[in-house]
């Protein structure tokens, strides 16, 4: 461990009262002491490489390839994705994966290559392994997507986990996204990136990083292909990239690069490759299908900190329904708790919550409960005293608990890494539930500390149970709210089987989707947190995670009216669509910014209450596809590098592109369209693409266009399903999906698929079924007919 939380730590004292500065430099101090008692100096270090290849032995799948000083296993499972793993590394234990690893595929076989290599050829791609350690993965008609260098390790000359780096090459033209959830983006330009879990411990905008979500799932996209490379491990690193440039020096193009520095660890690795939506499925079959969540949190939330009580709730409640704006949801914050304790309801502000409760069902509208990973470190707590009973809190290398300073106060935290823990936890929901909870957001679980923002509240040297394995910090750090997720998941599980649980998490990793989804956290007020908002959606999808959102308006600050608007209109048409206010913040309750702001706001609400339908059968298709519902433009045709650099708009589903106003005064901007026809959903008006398009965006909505032959399941004006079909170009036809869900339980609906065609004067609307073609089952409107 370095100086760098204690810097911080001293900058943040001004910051504070000074009796609670004085708390950060000591707790800052402790971690300091602990790790320098706890952590084997590194000391002396032996660079590593592999060597020269000595021999090869086939097996299933693939085969192992043995080195001078290393050994290679590689397998191709029946998925078509590729695993690679040094110096003995298999893909078990992982928290990334859900359940056992993949078999693998008989067909894919090592056989001798050129040049003393060798490689492992399968239906969707072929993998060269140099006799220097170098792999290549190829498409089957052996263009090159990517070539790792042989790997480097520093190990330590007494012992303990070695560092490494893996140096990549790709082509020239790829693009790089992913990396969980980043400012800066979709698209990553040059530069360092962090995978370390991190609580800024401020509200951030574009070009900060690390954030609470980190993932080393990188995404290339390039015109030879795509494909996803996953390193699965936990441990703290950085990605450094660079693209690369056609033509440069003499002709010669220059490759895009990619470098991992890992401080521990396992060296493996996963690749998948093909269209995105094919290697997303892979991807959700290895790590794990996302959690659905109820159909009423697919609609509008509302959270603040400081609603005070349950009289100001009603207050806003009744607002809502007195101007005829929808809401599906009411987040309470961390003050609805007795000095801030986790499970704790404070008896005198919120003293009859469960029929509070009970009221908002009965309105449709649903309570979602803050909980925080800190538990107040104080006898007489209860969750203290259970926790402390059943031996729940981390530990340092001498046995005493870690303590650090948030919300409540001195606090200790769980280890989430132990099962037993995690089933102790769980239980704890018991008390949510019975005050009339129905879902869970979970917040400060990096875990985070106010006397360590941008590092981490619990020392490196910590131990962690890490299932049943054992380990310090270092390795539980990046999983830590992702176990957290998983105890808040299977315990709700277990309390309420009958229901779906709703949980969403600040932070987490590879395979948090298993448990619910995330959101933005502390985005900061202003344009640049708007477009901060749309890149983590986007590339928090890419790596998995197809439910998140942001928190309209921005976390801290007042936002203009112009600025709330546009957020809002944006946040329509994302998977969790919530305003939040921070401590201090302006309110966000859309008629706090005027009668004109509250229209247009009225018209966003209420076009989310009618496209529920859509919204839910992408979730259903998200769980069973892996697909997320906020796709990139280059979605579908990934070959088109317009799309690959377009960052202000995104496909919702396959039916829609939605091109969000992110500067201030825009009425009418430019939208890049995918090839086909498109119509403009307002005015009907039809585009041919691809084509980069000026569309008109006044105040009052923004740029929404419905792809030729989309099929949109949508609530009619009665409140029941209809077909909104969007008329073919002539000679083509097109096609939707409906998933009909409108509970909260574990059913399987089955799957609709429809198709429509012109014919003469008229649209034709069949749905498809194993008896043939059949009249749809719903009301059908026709849209775009009349144009072209």
């Amino acid at each position: 461990m370095d100086g760098r939380d204690l810097v911080r730590s001293l900058k943040a004292v001004g910051s504070v009262g000074a009796a609670q500065g004085l708390r950060t430099v000591r707790a800052a101090w402790r971690r300091q002491r602990a790790d320098a008692l706890g952590l084997p100096p590194r000391g002396a270090e032996r660079a590593r490489v592999p060597g020269v290849l000595e021999s090869a032995e086939p097996g299933p799948g693939g085969g192992t390839l043995r080195f001078g000083a290393a050994e290679l296993r590689i397998t191709v499972t029946v998925s078509g994705a590729v695993f690679w793993g040094w110096d003995g590394a298999g893909p078990e234990p992982s928290y990334a994966l859900a359940g056992r690893c993949p078999d693998p595929d008989p067909r894919a076989v090592l056989e001798p290559d050129k040049d003393g290599g060798w490689r492992v050829m399968a239906e969707r791609v072929t993998v060269v392994v140099s006799r220097l350690g170098a792999i290549e993965v190829r498409t089957p008609g052996g263009v090159t997507l990517r070539r790792d260098l042989p790997p480097r390790w520093w190990e330590p000359a007494g012992g303990g986990p070695a560092r490494w780096t893996q140096r990549s090459e790709v082509p020239a033209d790829a693009r790089f996204f992913g990396l969980g959830g980043r400012a800066s983006g979709p698209r990553l330009r040059d530069g360092a990136y962090r995978l370390w879990n991190t609580d800024p411990g401020r509200a951030f905008a574009p070009g900060d990083d690390p954030l609470y979500i980190t993932m080393p799932v990188q995404w290339v996209v390039s015109d030879a292909g795509t494909h996803l490379v996953f390193h699965d491990s936990t441990w703290d690193g950085t990605v450094l990239l660079r693209e690369g440039v056609e033509g440069a020096g003499s002709g010669h193009d220059r490759a895009g690069t990619s470098e991992l520095r890992m401080e521990g660890g396992p060296l493996r690795c996963w690749v998948m490759v093909g269209t995105p939506a094919r290697v997303l499925l892979a991807w959700a079959s290895l790590t794990g299908a996302p959690a659905l969540p109820p159909a009423w949190a697919l609609g509008h939330h509302h959270a603040r900190w400081g609603f005070g009580s349950e009289q100001e709730v009603r207050r806003i409640v009744a607002g809502y329904q007195e101007r005829g704006l929808p809401l599906d949801a009411v987040h309470l914050d961390i003050d609805h708790l007795e000095e801030h304790r986790v499970f704790t309801v404070d008896p005198d502000r919120f003293a009859k919550l469960p029929q509070l409760a009970e009221e908002l069902r009965q309105d449709g509208i649903r309570l979602v409960s803050i909980v925080d990973a800190a538990v107040k470190a104080e006898p007489g707590d209860a969750v203290y005293d259970s926790g402390t009973a059943a031996d729940a809190f981390v530990r340092d290398a001498s046995g005493q608990l870690v303590r650090g300073l948030v919300r409540p106060g001195e606090s200790v935290f769980p280890d989430f890494t132990h099962p037993r823990v995690r089933r102790w936890w769980g239980r704890l929901h018991e008390e949510r539930l019975a005050q009339g909870f129905s879902g869970f957001w979970h917040d400060m679980n990096e875990p985070t500390s106010f006397a360590a923002f941008g590092e981490t509240t619990l020392p490196r040297s910590a131990r962690h149970g890490l299932e049943g394995r054992g380990g310090d910090h270092r390795e539980a750090h990046n999983v830590y709210a992702l176990c957290m997720a998983r105890a808040g998941y299977e315990g709700l599980a277990e309390l309420a089987p009958r229901q779906r649980p709703f949980v969403f998490s600040r932070s987490g990793w590879v395979g948090m989707q298993r448990y619910g989804g995330t959101w933005s956290g502390d985005v900061a007020t202003g344009w640049a947190g708007l477009r901060a908002s749309l890149a983590l959606v986007l590339g928090l999808g890419l790596c998995g995670v197809p439910y998140s959102g942001p928190d309209v308006g921005g976390y801290d600050g007042s936002p203009d009216p112009e600025l709330f608007l546009r957020w809002f209109q944006l946040g329509a048409y994302l998977p969790l669509f919530r305003t939040h206010a921070g401590p201090g913040a302006g309110r966000r309750e859309p008629w706090e910014f005027g009668p004109e702001v509250l229209e247009h706001a009225r018209v966003a609400l209420l076009e989310r209450r009618r496209l529920l339908p859509y919204f839910v059968t992408l979730a259903q298709l998200a769980r069973r596809t892996g697909a997320p519902y906020v796709r990139p433009v280059w979605w579908g045709a990934p070959e088109e590098r317009a799309l690959r650099d377009c960052e202000d708009a995104f496909l919702l589903g396959d039916c829609l592109l939605v091109a969000p106003v992110l500067d201030p005064g825009a009425e009418r901007r430019t939208v890049q369209l995918p090839h086909g026809r498109w119509y403009d959903t307002v005015t009907g008006r039809a585009y041919e693409g691809p084509a980069r398009v000026l569309a008109d965006a006044p105040l009052s909505r923004i740029p929404v266009f419905a792809r030729a032959g989309a099929v949109l399941p949508v609530r009619g004006d009665d409140g029941g399903l209809e077909l909104e079909v969007w008329a073919p170009a002539r000679g083509r036809t097109g096609r939707g999906l409906v998933v009909p869900d409108a509970g909260e339980g574990w059913e399987e609906p089955a799957t609709e698929r429809y198709v429509s065609r012109r014919s003469g004067r008229r649209v034709v609307v069949e749905r498809e079924g194993e008896g043939g073609a059949a009249e749809p089952p719903y009301p059908v409107r026709i849209r775009g007919f009349g144009e072209g």
